[in-house]
């Protein structure tokens, strides 16, 4: 943490220079360099820098799956606490043409993480807009990835306690949580907002839970991987959102009305292998389409909104493919064989076959609660995945405290997950019950 206040001091000083530079021949008003949290370039802050700060930090209760172990210690059940989400955010218009931006942080410390990890690098990026409305290239890693809505979310906005974590096909396993190392196209045709972007998929050796053993089952292969291919495509009837970053605000809470209808995909070639019935290794494209819709809006004349949105996401990454999601894991062991969750919090999240997915929330009047209001919401994520006999439906309820929008916000959910043994059947379900408090400088 010192590191970090060292480096945004010296950051505080690259900008005087710079300002003080860019205006050599005229002296601004002493309040004019900095002006709505930004650090301004030029005389109408069209030219600016910016940096933001976000903190979620949760407390949970849950039950955990069968044959869970810490360390090797068989538990059942647990009460954790963590830093879902710590990120500091730099960027800056610094040209008409010029954007830059970076962003680094933590996620998912606890109690048994590695100590004194350090910040790591989640995006670095430059673009170049040849047209300012209609297209901008760029390049670096970065969330301008393909397929849906909340594939890069904007973790400052969401509705919940997280977003559909489904909709990062590739989180961490050839990506760097969900960011890529890409060439982009970004822009607006009318109402049409686009983005493409070739993307090159990181090493799978290099991932946490990479496993060299290649048996008859699909998974990501190995050998030096082939571009991926990402895009996505949304026609804004209402209002139009800013496509500056490429992260998608989950709630406007009433502050815009946005109607967008999505499309999406994500294609890479060989990127799945396994061995077939005689030995041989044998390759499978990956191919993931996703379409969505998104309503947020105000909807009385106290401030009330209400938010929601749905996908449908089609996955193929080959036959029976599963993969578990535990977020923020207290725990990194299983010592049941017969249960296909693994430890701890996880669940078969992502699979070849169908998801839908469905969130919505209302925000109640203005000064519900003194100067404060709530906002409840519900979720659910509902994959047929070819590899499991029985439906998988996770559900998440919620309600915010809105203290002062999302700049300060309190949430507790339940979630409540299933549990399948390693033959695809559902054998039960677990619950958890998880407080946020989100404090968010932007």
């Amino acid at each position: 943490m010192k590191n970090i206040f060292k480096y945004l001091g010296v950051f505080a000083l690259v900008l005087v220079a710079i300002k003080a530079n860019a205006q050599e021949e005229k002296k601004p008003e002493s309040n004019s360099f900095f002006k709505d949290r930004k650090f301004n370039l030029n005389e109408d802050g069209s030219n600016y820098v910016k940096f933001t700060m976000l903190a979620q930090l949760w407390l949970r209760s849950q039950e955990y799956n069968p044959g869970t172990t810490i360390f090797g210690n068989e538990k059942s059940s647990g009460t954790d606490i963590g830093i879902r989400r710590f990120r500091i955010q730099m960027y800056g218009q610094l040209t008409d043409r010029v954007f830059i931006y970076s962003q680094f942080g933590q996620n998912n410390l606890n109690n048994i993480s590695d100590r004194k990890q350090g910040f790591f690098l989640h995006d670095a990026m430059g673009e170049y807009a040849i047209d300012k409305t209609k297209l901008s290239l760029g390049m670096g890693l970065s969330g301008w990835s393909g397929l849906a809505r909340f594939s890069s979310p904007s973790t400052g906005s969401i509705l919940g306690v997280d977003a559909p974590l489904f909709q990062q096909t590739t989180n961490d396993v050839t990506d760097q949580f969900l960011r890529k190392l890409s060439v982009f196209a970004k822009g607006k045709l009318g109402k049409l907002d686009y983005r493409i972007a070739m993307a090159q998929p990181m090493a799978i050796q290099k991932s946490a839970n990479y496993n060299p053993t290649i048996n008859t089952n699909w998974n990501f292969s190995a050998a030096p991987p082939k571009m991926q291919w990402n895009g996505y495509f949304q026609y804004q009837f209402k209002d139009q959102e800013s496509n500056l970053m490429p992260y998608m605000t989950g709630t406007y809470l009433g502050k815009k009305k946005v109607f967008n209808i999505g499309a999406g995909f994500i294609y890479q070639k060989d990127a799945m292998w396994k061995l077939n019935t005689v030995g041989d290794t044998i390759n499978h494209d990956m191919l993931h389409l996703s379409a969505d819709i998104y309503y947020d809006a105000p909807v009385g004349s106290k401030g009330q909104a209400i938010s929601a949105y749905a996908s449908v996401t089609k996955y193929d990454f080959g036959d029976n493919y599963t993969r578990n999601l535990g977020v923020m894991n207290p725990a990194n062991g299983n010592n049941n064989a017969i249960i296909l969750n693994g430890a701890g919090n996880a669940f078969p999240m992502y699979g070849t076959g169908t998801t839908l997915y469905g969130q919505i929330g209302y925000k109640f009047k203005e000064n519900l609660i003194g100067k404060t209001t709530l906002m409840p919401y519900a979720s659910i994520q509902s994959s047929n995945f070819n590899r499991l006999n029985d439906q998988m439906n996770f559900y998440d309820i919620g309600v915010n405290w809105l203290l002062a929008n999302h700049t300060s916000k309190f949430t507790v959910s339940y979630q409540d997950r299933p549990i399948y043994n390693t033959a695809g059947d559902q054998v039960s379900r677990n619950g958890s019950v998880v407080a946020q408090y989100q404090v968010f400088f932007n």
